[in-house]
Formats: structure tokens, sequence, C-alpha cells
């Protein structure tokens, strides 16, 4: 049975646009299309669609309203479809927050290339949502506890700690930084999400964390305390500099269909960091950055993954863990605590 799908969407010309890009993939079907979020309510409980698609702006009810009231009284997964605008990335990391399963940008123009690609980020992202379980990314962080590194930051040296992750990410990398204190190596992050979203993902970020957090930019140089998120349709990848690292931003070509790709940063990370390096893969679907996990673990790394039972998609991290190069599996509240872990066995060698 195709996933049936709810439009929710007040402009007739992205209504017919969805409709049609959604309508191409077997594995999908429009069940309706709601011009507002009233109009969504009875459609929901008359249709009983399996995933909605919301706009954040929307007449008589914002989207983010509409959302919330939603996952109290129907849950059901949603991805929301946003303008690339600093107050629509804004709302749509809200929306994360309250329980949305991902967020799509709307093409920019009408290009055969573009909507391509937009065909293809809706149809998986609405795949993504049909399995993800709602339940399993915390709304809040588990502990807002700091753990503890190393006393001496010069025992810092040489260590690089990675993260990559995909749909639900947003929530999970919150998670594991929220718990990380100042003392801790740099930390690289690749989440898939489009521009304007990482700036303003790593803006939110940098407010709730101990650590100094920032979108990468090009040749910056990797300092203790301080995360750097990878720009949205960016590359990252780390040099080595002197006893340090430096961050690299490029648009080479899209690896595994993303830009950024974890596979890109964790490639690298193996590279510069070897034995330094503690790579984590995060909720996602797909399989971006298994190959490069197994680079990592081949150089003497520490590599954990998600388990199951907490992952919104279980997708990239089930398949980091069939290649077995994954040394530990953990809940996503124990994360933070294990890369920690890691951190003060290399700075005690």
């Amino acid at each position: 049975m195709p996933t049936r799908v709810l439009i929710v969407e007040d402009s007739p010309v992205m209504q017919r646009l969805l409709a049609d890009l959604i309508g191409r993939d077997p594995g999908l079907e429009v069940a309706g299309v709601a011009g507002d979020p009233y109009e969504a309510r009875e459609l929901v409980k008359a249709l009983r669609p399996d995933v909605m698609t919301l706009d954040v702006e929307m007449p008589r009810m914002d989207g983010l309203t509409f959302l919330e009231r939603l996952m109290r009284l129907h849950p059901m997964p949603v991805v929301m479809v946003s303008s690339l605008t600093e107050r629509d990335a804004e709302a749509s990391l809200r929306a994360l927050e309250l329980g949305a399963v991902d967020v799509i940008a709307k093409p920019r123009g009408a290009d055969a290339h573009g909507l391509a690609e937009f065909a293809a980020s809706i149809a998986d992202s609405l795949h993504a949502a049909a399995r993800a379980e709602l339940g399993a990314a915390p709304r809040r962080p588990l502990s807002s506890r700091l753990l503890e590194g190393p006393a001496d930051r010069r025992l810092l040296e040489g260590q690089l700690i990675a993260i990559g992750a995909s749909t639900g990410g947003t929530e999970a990398i919150r998670e594991v930084l929220v718990r990380l204190p100042a003392n801790t190596p740099p930390v690289v992050i690749v989440q898939h999400m489009p521009e304007m979203f990482t700036r303003m993902f790593a803006k939110r970020l940098d407010e709730q964390c101990a650590l100094s957090v920032c979108e990468a930019v090009d040749l910056q140089r990797l300092e203790p305390g301080c995360a750097y998120v990878a720009p949205g349709n960016f590359h990252l990848s780390i040099k080595r500099a002197g006893k340090g690292f430096e961050a690299r931003v490029d648009q080479a070509p899209p690896v595994n269909r993303h830009r950024p790709s974890v596979d890109v940063l964790f490639n690298s990370v193996a590279a510069a960091a070897g034995k330094g390096a503690t790579a984590v893969i995060l909720t996602g679907m797909g399989g971006d950055g298994a190959a490069g996990l197994r680079r990592i673990k081949q150089a003497g790394g520490h590599t954990v993954a998600q388990d199951e039972a907490s992952c919104v998609v279980f997708g990239m991290p089930k398949t980091a863990i069939d290649t077995g190069c994954v040394d530990r599996v953990a809940p996503l509240g124990a994360i933070a605590e294990r890369v920690l872990a890691r951190v003060r066995e290399v700075s005690a060698q």
C-alpha cells in the first residue's frame, strides 16, 4: 500500500506542484489537499492520512500553532515545507522541536534541475517520515547536566569529535552537545539541512550549550570548546594544521546525493585525526556516513552509533552497524558520556 499524504498548503500553485511531484512516486499517494489548518483538521479525521506536509506560513492559524495542537491531540508524522527565509528557518527549527520529522526547503525557481532535486528530497522525506518513530526523539534535552572532560585542555591536542545525522538529527545533536563541557575537543557536525537553516541551527545550539557553536567557515582554525556545523549546500572537511585542525568548506559535487555529506566529513577526519578521532552516527535515512565511519575505525579512531530504540529513523546507524565498524551502540542519552569517556582514555595515553 502506498503512503497516503495530506498536503497542507495555502498557495494553489504550491498545492498543484506538491500534488504533481508526490503523485509521481509509486510509493506515495495524495490523500487530500487542505488550504488552511482548520480544513486540515477535518481532513485528518476524515481521511486518516499516513503523513502530512505542512507549510510554516498559513492563513487563519500559523503552522506552528497547528503543529503543536496536532502533536498533542492526534500525533502523526509531519514534514515541514518551508521557504528559504530567516523567519521560516527559525520557525521550522521550532517545528522540529515540537515533533515534526523533517523540514524541506521550497524550490527557489521552476527550472528542471531544481524541481528534480526538490522532488527527490520531498519523496525521501515522506518515505522516512512514514517509518519514523514519533516518540523516539526527546522534545527537550534528556539532561542538562554537564559531563566532565579532562582537567587540562592541553590533553585535548590532536583529538577531534565528528557527528553525522539526518532525519531527526537536530534534536539528537542538541541532546549530545548540551551535555558536553567547554573542555571538549573540537566538534565538527554534518546535519542534512538546507541553506539558511544550518546557520539558524548553529545559532540555537550556541544559545543552549556550554560549547561555542557556529557555522563552519573555510580555513577556520578549530578550537577546543567549540563546535562547527557544516553550512547547508556546502561540504565540510578537515585538514591537519600543525598540532591542530582547520576546516575546509567547498561545493564539490554531492556525495550520496547529499551536500554536505557525512562521508566527506568522516573520510577527512580519518585522515586528519586518526586514532584521535571519535565519530558518532545519529538518526537518519539512508547510508551516508557508513563508509567514512569505517575509515575512522581503520585509522584507529573510536566509533559510536545511536541505537534503534532512540532513533527517529534507524537507517544511517543501521547501515554503519551492519559494516561491523561500530565500537559502541548506545541510546541517545548515553552518547555524550561515551564520547567523553573516549576523550579521557586518549588523554591518559
